[in-house]
């Protein structure tokens, strides 16, 4: 008999949203995938900004927004008005998350700063995702994720050698900032079980960039190296490269290790490149890379990628497509894992979007719906949770 019990991981935490955009949302979206109630308020008639980003927009409505709001409870609420912030230090006191990525001051102008709402709810997690952190010079300014890309080292090392830095396609910086905040928040969220006290989590998005720059800092301060973009690939880590096929398609291939790439020459039939001086090694190889890949992309561009990824995969040798949603959609292991789920949509029909990562064996998380509309549940937490009269809520929606 199955004890998993899909969506439980954070069953009974309830989250409060504040954010907007991407960075704050993200970490509220992790959250509700495994469970937790989150409740993200929004401006009146207007809502979170994310409701009208993305480059597709069928029916005037954001692909993106489903996405990031899924699993969340929308409620109207004008935070610049004395009685919409009465409603949140009402709600904190119900609460155990509270999720921000305002600018550094905007709370504490509101009279909800940190320590009036820890007063309140000495419980209460506050999470706080910002672009600088909240101390330091740079503090109070704008920070979008673009620019902690920047300051955190990651734009300056992607792209080619040739060119200017380059982007991800993706708001990674945003996205590494919620994640850090939802770890911390759970790292609070252990500690209180010990303290009986909530604190606050400062997630910046510059040092969430940083987080993840391996030996940058080391590489420079002692061996005096500084990174630099290398397009496709790693500075003495070879092969490991995307080379063309005959049909046109890219594959990338990862034989960087001794044994996989002595695999790898046996596959090419060409067992004199494991035992040749200048490939031999993983050190010999990183020095003569651009030679090996010259080897190889020669070699690939005779084969069709079909049969080349079966032959990588007979000689145990890691590699795969280059892949976009077409390729995902249709690839058996995605389906298999349900790396990729549809849900109900009023407008979209059947929506598809990732599914919830990490996987949990027992608590797994679970998508339950998609992005609300914009004050769905007005009625549930203003007048349901807080019981509030008609008059307040109209007052707190002003």
């Amino acid at each position: 008999m199955s004890t998993k019990e899909a969506g439980a991981g954070l069953k009974g935490l309830r989250v409060v949203e504040m954010g907007q955009l991407l960075a704050g949302p993200f970490c509220g979206q992790l959250l509700g995938d495994f469970g937790a109630e989150v409740i993200k308020i929004e401006p009146p008639g207007e809502g979170d900004p994310m409701r009208n980003w993305g480059r597709e927009r069928p029916y005037g409505k954001s692909l993106w927004w489903p996405v990031v709001a899924r699993n969340k409870k929308s409620v109207e609420l004008n935070l610049r008005g004395q009685a919409g912030q009465q409603a949140v230090r009402d709600l904190v006191e119900k609460s155990d998350v509270l999720i921000e990525n305002f600018r550094p001051g905007r709370l504490e102008g509101w009279g909800l700063s940190p320590d009036a709402l820890l007063a309140l709810n000495p419980r209460l997690i506050v999470i706080r995702v910002t672009g600088y952190g909240q101390t330091g010079p740079y503090a109070k300014r704008a920070g979008f994720g673009s620019i902690g890309e920047a300051m955190g080292g990651l734009r300056y090392i992607v792209g080619q050698p040739d060119g200017f830095p380059s982007r991800m396609g993706i708001s990674i910086g945003d996205a590494l900032a919620g994640t850090m905040g939802a770890l911390g928040g759970l790292v609070a969220i252990n500690a209180r079980h010990r303290t009986g006290r909530g604190q606050v989590v400062d997630s910046a998005i510059f040092e969430a960039v940083l987080s993840y720059m391996e030996s940058m800092i080391p590489e420079y301060v002692i061996g005096g190296y500084i990174r630099e973009r290398t397009g496709s690939v790693l500075p003495n880590v070879a092969p490991s490269n995307v080379y063309p096929t005959r049909d046109g398609q890219l594959v990338l291939i990862a034989g960087n290790q001794d044994t996989v790439f002595r695999r790898l020459a046996a596959a090419m039939q060409r067992d004199d490149l494991a035992k040749d001086e200048r490939f031999a090694t993983h050190a010999a190889r990183g020095k003569n890379a651009e030679l090996l890949d010259e080897i190889i992309t020669e070699w690939t561009a005779s084969i069709d990628s079909d049969p080349l990824l079966d032959l990588m995969e007979d000689s145990g040798v890691p590699a795969g497509r280059m892949y976009r949603a077409p390729e995902m959609l249709a690839d058996p292991h995605f389906a298999a894992r349900e790396s990729i789920i549809s849900l109900p949509h009023p407008d979209f029909g059947e929506l598809p979007m990732q599914n919830v990562a990490p996987r949990l064996s027992d608590t797994p998380g679970q998508v339950r719906w998609v992005g609300p509309e914009l004050g769905a549940h007005n009625d549930e937490i203003l007048r349901g949770l807080l019981g509030m009269t008609d008059e307040q809520v109209a007052r707190a929606q002003a």
